[in-house]
């Protein structure tokens, strides 16, 4: 063995390559390799902080959290159905397929590029507003609450050994010797 270390993995093949952008993405456009003037400490430093404040975007798989797995998902056949016995033509039949098909792809298509960016913006708007009141306003007034109510359980707590145990314990000691009895009476 010449030569060093052998890995014992073998290499995988796969028969269709999977799909790799090449080209920086819209959101990272500086993806070069950095300059060999930089230790790597200081490299990592530096991608960690950019990747904080910038995300890749997945053109392939735009939904990967499955969040509108059951409710846009519609096709012809969920629409459009024929029971046996009551066919139209064939022919009808393939072109109402595809005019369904061309017209939902399109006028989807249509209505993000007029109404998608506008409403990106709005969405964004509302969950920075979101995130800034529960930062900096629900939470710190939780906290607070809950700082506040500890002092009030302590108090609480208080009052209730020094008045109200003794009390309840000489009631539980009056009771104590009572005895119910119940007869019919015939």
């Amino acid at each position: 063995m010449a030569g060093g270390l052998k890995s014992t993995e073998p290499e995988e093949e796969f028969v269709h390559s999977p799909f790799i952008r090449k080209q920086g993405n819209i959101y990272k456009p500086n993806n070069k390799k950095p300059d060999g003037d930089m230790d790597n400490d200081s490299l990592n430093e530096k991608s960690m902080m950019d990747d904080v404040h910038t995300k890749e975007i997945d053109l392939v798989n735009r939904d990967p959290k499955h969040v509108n797995d059951d409710v846009v998902k519609v096709d012809f056949v969920d629409v459009i159905a024929e029971p046996a016995g009551t066919y139209s033509f064939d022919g009808v039949w393939k072109a109402s397929f595809t005019t369904f098909t061309v017209t939902k792809y399109w006028c989807y298509r249509l209505l993000t590029a007029l109404v998608g960016i506008p409403l990106a913006l709005i969405w964004g708007i509302f969950f920075a507003i979101l995130s800034f009141v529960h930062i900096w306003a629900v939470v710190p007034c939780i906290k607070s609450y809950l700082i506040e109510i500890h002092c009030v359980s302590r108090i609480y707590s208080i009052f209730v050994h020094t008045f109200c145990d003794p009390l309840f314990e000489a009631m539980g000691k009056c009771f104590s010797n009572m005895r119910i009895t119940t007869s019919k009476g015939v």
